[in-house]
């Protein structure tokens, strides 16, 4: 991953699932990756996860999650799952959040900060309609890496 278009056309490939990560690759490959603007983030967003194994990997998948949805830098649905028939809902047990430019690994970069939980993602650009995110939750042992995929 020597150049920028290298590391994100491998993080590219790994939320394609075209392959699987190697152990210890996910947190170099965020690094390498350039910020993301909070104003960048409106709209909805389809999400997924590089490490089903992880326990707020399976808590997502339990919750059915589908993604994120950013109305404005003040106004986040951090939880968008799905219904029994398919259909989208905001999942309010977590509460909102809002996004901000935060400092994590030396970059300045959009992030998404809850309300009312130690919690806070990531992001950054892998193009402009795909973004990786980073949750940095106060307590857990592992960062979750995550990705989002923007909706039309």
């Amino acid at each position: 991953m020597s150049t920028s278009v290298s590391t994100e056309s491998r993080a590219l490939a790994l939320v394609l699932g075209e392959e699987r990560p190697s152990p210890g690759e996910l947190a170099p490959l965020f690094r390498a990756l350039p910020p993301v603007a909070v104003a960048d983030l409106t709209g909805l967003w389809r999400g997924g996860v590089f490490d089903h194994e992880d326990r707020m990997a399976r808590l997502l998948t339990r919750l059915r999650w589908y993604g994120k949805r950013f109305h404005d830098a003040d106004d986040v649905d951090p939880l968008v799952c799905r219904t029994d028939d398919g259909g989208l809902y905001t999942y309010d047990g977590m509460g909102s959040a809002r996004l901000r430019e935060v400092v994590f690994d030396g970059v300045a970069s959009a992030a998404m900060i809850y309300d009312g939980r130690p919690i806070i993602d990531h992001f950054r650009r892998i193009s402009p309609d795909v973004v990786m995110g980073a949750m940095d939750a106060k307590g857990e042992a592992s960062v979750l890496y995550f990705h989002l995929t923007r909706e039309p």
